[in-house]
């Protein structure tokens, strides 16, 4: 097992001194605030040493000490009495991924059915300021509102009544108190004085705050069931089955069934089931889901190989040396997890602020209802006061704060190419203080140039380039394809090859024009009897500066070196004003990069990076990230491959390239429509608008609350007068939140005079 493997692999304890872990399925739960309700429910289990609720898979992972009679059903037992929904977790199938139910009804169909019915009750409102005025009869409006109110709107009545019984105050309860108490008083209205004596109702709030709070649930469900893809994405990098070689016959049998010391077939192009050495065959397999870097590794008898990389032209065979969840893949997976379970959501200000808003709304208008009824005796008035007082405090702008805002911020990101996918990413960037890059892929383009070609006295390079094009013309190498790329750019015609041999995992072998000529790595050099000597210095220069070189001979009666190739990757032309635009917001930036650390200072260099550090493998980037962020700093990391997604993942905010995996863009918050580094300041940037939008908001949905109660607790604001300040609210957050429009890239500040592309050094061989 390589240094990579048992690098991930984390050290455990005797599982007998930990006692027992179970991981129970968990449904209805909503919020943050419902997974620290259930963590609590389960740490007061006698036996239980330790409880974790992972919100985004929906799993509670539960230790339990080992002289404990509790078990799997006192557990799950009490979840239940906490008021959720609890099962023994599903079993996982063969390819580690675990069982689905079959889908419903598609989540958005409630919300869209909600927007359908209140629509009629919000148009004469919209359509007043126009000049049309009308009114829908009384018994329409109740039609209409009633589905909406206790139909659709159960939901927050449910919640509302969980979190009540845990002693606990949140949106849920506000929405059900307030649509409630408009509702009541429509009714009341409308039955009390009849359709034809000018009633004052307001069917129409209590259906419309219902509807924006759903659609913001409905965006909330959507990015946690996004998160969960992230550990998807990764378990389908497991291929199904395998091919086994057993008493010299080949057999194709289920991954489950692969057992250690085993030996497995694995062909050109297929992805290698398991951990373990190659025994027989060369080749060259792209471990990018481990180094992150583009470049296939050279493979060789004796040499590790891990699970869910792509072997190159090679047919291997492979003795097992890990399965299951011992693997190198099924580690990273373990790590996206942990990391994803420990990232709390962040308590939103709504949240804490509704926690002590909703029992001084009763507070207030109890005191009102009593007070008047008491005090003058008139419990019609009373109870109209009352009522007033819950009206105003009616969460219809509190609903509309922070979704409107986020709405907003979203969108215009989007016609800029950054993909915000949750409200929890775009919260916490605007506190950013550290970016973390990776290198390939995400500074530079990610594949090899040919940068250096440098011929012994008397050789010409352009015929050499012109003759090794020839011969690797139809070669899929990344090397190859950076050979004729270069001399396509400089117009050489490849010359016709014959004879062409690749040889797995150290180069080709061609006859050009009569002369036989060898193309690859030290080893195939030296195999051929090409002394690579008088290159010496020369090389090692290079690989001090982190180039990849390959050699060029002639082999015959006196083999010889004729010439070398250096190969480099090339700068992303915006990644200099990316750089550039965080430092002037004042955002420490740093450079984690699995590749050698030459090529990590030269592109640290040339883009004015605070701090580089390489040859960091997957599980170090999170052990950086988590010191990175030691003393409450928010960190971000920007990165594009699987290996990335530790990281990603462990990030406050994690930021992926477009062009890189689907993994890394899963466990992202944050997506870069282009693949362009310059982006990550305008999302900075965008988070800072949006977050000040929604703390704005949040100040006109509370002013309004903080006149009016008083107001209407002293009989001075009758429900009709509350109804307008109500709406008055709504106005001014939805106007406020639409400013948002007007935001700017911060990248074309800095555009002027930005820095070429640069060649920067690659590092094939990093495991």
């Amino acid at each position: 097992m390589d240094a990579s493997t048992r690098a991930i692999s984390p050290t455990l304890e005797d599982a007998g001194k930990l006692g027992t872990q179970f991981e129970i399925d968990v449904g209805g739960m909503t919020c943050a605030s419902c997974s620290n309700r259930v963590e609590r429910a389960l740490r007061k289990v006698p036996g239980v040493l330790e409880a974790s609720v992972n919100l985004a898979t929906e799993v509670a992972s539960v230790q339990v000490a080992a002289d404990s009679p509790t078990d799997i059903d006192d557990v799950v037992g009490a979840i239940v009495a906490a008021g959720y929904e609890a099962s023994e977790r599903r079993a996982q199938d063969e390819s580690g991924a675990a069982q689905t139910a079959a889908p419903g009804m598609p989540t958005w169909v409630p919300v869209a059915i909600a927007a359908l019915l209140s629509l009629p009750l919000a148009a004469p409102m919209v359509l007043q300021p126009l000049g049309i005025s009308f009114t829908l009869p009384p018994l329409w409006q109740w039609l209409l509102a009633t589905p909406v109110q206790f139909v659709l709107g159960a939901r927050f009545y449910v919640a509302g009544w969980r979190a009540l019984k845990a002693g606990a105050g949140n949106m849920d309860q506000l929405v059900a108190l307030g649509t409630s108490a408009a509702y009541g008083l429509s009714v009341y209205q409308w039955l009390g004085k009849g359709a034809g004596h000018g009633a004052h109702l307001y069917f129409e709030a209590s259906a419309v705050v219902i509807t924006l709070v759903m659609l913001g649930k409905w965006l909330e469900v959507r990015a946690k069931h996004k998160t969960v893809a992230a550990i998807r994405a990764l378990q389908a990098l497991r291929p199904e089955v395998a091919t086994v070689l057993r008493q010299g016959v080949e057999q194709t049998v289920a991954l489950a069934r692969v057992r250690l010391g085993d030996i497995l077939v694995v062909r050109p192009g297929e992805r290698i089931p398991t951990d373990g050495e190659i025994r027989d065959g060369a080749t060259h397999v792209d471990e990018s889901l481990l180094t992150g870097e583009s470049d296939p590794v050279s493979k060789r008898p004796g040499d590790p190989v891990t699970g869910g990389a792509v072997n190159g032209e090679g047919r291997i065979e492979v003795e097992v040396g890990a399965v299951g969840s011992e693997t190198v893949l099924s580690r990273i997976i373990r790590m996206v997890e942990d990391a994803q379970a420990k990232k709390a959501p962040i308590q939103r200000l709504v949240d804490r602020v509704s926690a002590v808003f909703v029992p001084v709304v009763l507070l207030a208008a109890l005191a009102t209802l009593l007070g008047w009824g008491l005090g003058q005796g008139d419990w019609t008035v009373a109870t109209l006061n009352a009522v007033a007082v819950l009206v105003i405090a009616c969460p219809c702008a509190l609903g509309l704060a922070t979704p409107t805002a986020i709405m907003a911020g979203t969108g215009v990101a989007a016609r800029h190419g950054i993909l915000i996918k949750d409200a929890e990413a775009l919260e916490l960037a605007h506190r950013i203080g550290v970016v973390a890059f990776d290198k390939t892929g995400t500074l530079t383009v990610g594949r090899p140039l040919l940068v250096a070609v440098e011929a012994v006295p008397g050789a010409d390079s352009d015929r050499l380039i012109a003759a090794i094009a020839g011969i690797q013309g139809g070669s899929e190498h990344p090397l190859a394809r950076a050979v004729t790329e270069y001399a396509t750019q400089h117009q050489l015609t490849p010359l016709q090859a014959r004879s062409v041999q690749a040889v797995a995992g150290r180069g080709v072998v061609g006859v050009v024009a009569g002369e036989t000529m060898v193309i690859g790595n030290q080893a195939l050099m030296k195999e051929s009897g090409i002394d690579v000597g008088a290159f010496s210095d020369r090389i090692a220069a290079l690989e001090a500066d982190g180039r990849t070189v390959s050699f060029i001979g002639v082999a015959g009666d006196q083999p010889m070196a004729v010439g070398l190739l250096a190969f480099g990757d090339e700068l992303k032309p915006t990644a200099a004003q990316g750089v550039s635009a965080l430092r002037a917001m004042g955002v420490r930036t740093v450079l984690l990069t699995g590749d050698n650390a030459g090529a990590a200072r030269r592109v640290g260099a040339a883009l004015g990076i605070d701090e580089v550090r390489a040859r960091v493998l997957p599980e170090m980037k999170a052990a950086a990230i988590a010191a990175l962020g030691a003393g409450g700093k928010v960190v971000a990391m920007v990165g594009d491959g699987i290996n990335d997604a530790p990281a990603l993942a462990a990030a406050d905010v994690g930021i992926a390239m477009s062009t890189g995996t689907d993994v890394a863009m899963h466990t992202a918050g944050i997506t870069l429509m282009r693949g362009d580094p310059a982006l990550v300041a305008d999302a900075i940037s965008i988070s800072r608008q949006t977050y000040r939008k929604i703390r704005q908001n949040l100040f006109w949905a509370f002013i309004y609350n903080v006149i009016g109660i008083p107001l209407a607790a002293a009989g001075l604001l009758n429900p009709v007068v509350a109804g307008a300040a109500m709406a008055m609210s709504s106005v001014s957050v939805v106007s406020n939140a639409l400013l948002l429009r007007r935001w700017r890239p911060v990248q074309r500040e800095v555009s002027a005079g930005a820095a070429p592309s640069h060649s920067v050094a690659i590092d094939t061989e990093v495991a």
